[in-house]
């Protein structure tokens, strides 16, 4: 009879643990806040976590620790102005986005009586311009219970100034580069001290105020840190670590354009804009590149700080990411608005409730943030949204969601397309202009493969994938007109 008793015990201790287990994986962890944070011209590449050895980035490479990191995330559009919109709207073309029938994240959230707020750029803003004015840019104002922009000089802050694409370095404030001169992108400034009127620095404290005033209730509240876009400017102590004799130029090859198309040369070369001149230069930017990240990492430090000295993390989904990557002299490219790799691959890291630490190398796209946020908020993602929500992945960081992911290259009507697998890289530019990489034996691009004809079974997979693509977003805006 003991025996048997015990048995009894024994398999109803076993089905309670079972049942409680059940229950825990079936229930997801309540997420109360969003917390998105946006840097601009952000390369993952520069980035600790994603494998630099120079760039000072503890900020980000702690929150990588505690959330998932995805290593092939990549950003739809080519620029600021069709990649935001983009990404808050779930959308993959600017152009495709209708703000009568389509709805931001943050907007359906506040729709759900949740608080809303921006904090610096988060759609569109014109960097200098817009810091330099205190102007809302291309703003969305229907997402926002408030937005509050963050003012700055930008090239005019007092300092020790360098274009480097002149060649010029001098303190007086004259005939500096600044809105709307050719010469802007080239553009640093070293402060001589912490002057706390930064514009980053100004979002931060912002963050950290309204983080404080809604501590106790729902909010989705959106970060953005215009650095480390041109102007580079920072304080002296962030140039500090970073020297440019220390500097290895990125790689390049005699030849390299002679198999890229002309559609796939960006207007932003070494020669077109006379860095090739000034070899010494480009190392500068590359250094004042560190520095402006850094700066920028440090006032995410502080968000993440005040957030989790509050009691906030454990009921906050974070999202970390930047509109686009950066081109830093490689293949002679600078800045991005082009279709290969370091323009187009961001950092795209997510922190949330109940998720475990990790990396994936799934294919992610800047659409997914809006139906994963959506997701973890508990708010149903509308038809028009083309993303795909994360959420299996980061509850599984081997889990995929696509083959491919999906990026172009234009405004209102883009003609330049472009495809990234987990081996492969394809560019397409019109009917036989196309680019393709094995990234497995050519991460660095260096070798078009689109006119061997070894690899012309794998160019028609992809163009069939390409064609489907571009055929399933015409059908959705069909549908949506109806």
């Amino acid at each position: 009879m003991y025996g048997k008793i015990k048995i009894l015990i024994c398999m109803l201790c076993f089905f309670l643990v079972s049942s409680a287990a059940i229950a825990t994986a079936e229930s997801p962890t309540p997420v109360k806040n969003i917390l998105y944070i946006i840097a601009d011209d952000l390369k993952a590449s520069t980035i600790g976590c994603y494998g630099d050895e120079i760039c000072q980035t503890p900020n980000i490479d702690r929150l990588a620790k505690e959330g998932v990191r995805f290593t092939r995330a990549y950003a739809q559009g080519t620029a600021c102005a069709q990649s935001r919109p983009s990404l808050m709207f779930g959308r993959y073309t600017q152009a495709r986005i209708n703000t009568r029938e389509h709805k931001s994240f943050p907007q359906l959230m506040k729709e759900q009586g949740w608080y809303s707020a921006r904090v610096g750029k988060i759609f569109h803003m014109a960097v200098p311009n817009d810091v330099i004015h205190g102007t809302d840019g291309v703003d969305h104002p229907p997402s926002w219970t408030e937005r509050f922009n963050c003012q700055g000089l930008e090239q005019d802050t007092p300092g020790a100034y360098a274009c480097l694409n002149q060649n010029i370095f001098k303190t007086d404030l004259e005939d500096r580069a600044g809105i709307k001169h050719p010469d802007r992108m080239y553009v640093s400034v070293r402060m001589p001290k912490d002057t706390k009127d930064q514009p980053d620095q100004k979002a931060a404290d912002k963050a950290i105020e309204l983080l404080q005033a809604h501590k106790d209730e729902p909010f989705v509240l959106a970060v953005g840190f215009v650095r480390p876009h041109y102007p580079m400017v920072a304080p002296e102590t962030y140039f500090a670590p970073y020297h440019w004799e220390d500097i290895t130029m990125p790689e390049r090859r005699e030849g390299d354009w002679n198999d890229i198309p002309l559609q796939g040369i960006p207007k932003f070369t070494s020669k077109s804009k006379g860095l090739d001149r000034y070899p010494d230069n480009q190392r500068r930017m590359w250094a004042d590149y560190y520095a402006a990240v850094s700066f920028m990492d440090e006032q995410l430090g502080k968000v993440l700080d005040e957030l989790e000295r509050l009691g906030l993390k454990e009921s906050t989904a974070i999202v970390f990411t930047s509109d686009h990557g950066y081109h830093l002299g490689e293949h002679d490219f600078w800045q991005k608005s082009n279709l290969h790799e370091e323009s187009q691959r961001v950092p795209l890291i997510i922190a949330a409730p109940g998720v475990a630490p990790g990396e994936s190398d799934a294919l992610a796209e800047l659409t997914d943030i809006y139906p994963t946020v959506l997701d973890y908020a508990g708010v149903d993602v509308p038809d028009f949204c083309e993303g795909l929500s994360l959420r299996p992945v980061l509850e599984n960081p081997d889990a995929d969601i696509r083959d491919y992911a999906f990026s172009y290259h234009g405004g209102e009507k883009p003609i330049q397309f472009s495809l990234r697998g987990k081996r492969w890289a394809y560019m397409h530019y019109g009917p036989e202009i196309e680019e393709l990489y094995d990234m497995d034996a050519d991460p660095k691009q260096f070798t078009n493969l689109a006119k061997n004809a070894k690899y012309k079974e794998v160019l028609g997979e992809l163009r069939g994938v390409l064609a489907k693509k571009r055929a399933a977003m015409k059908a959705k805006d069909q549908l949506a007109s109806r």
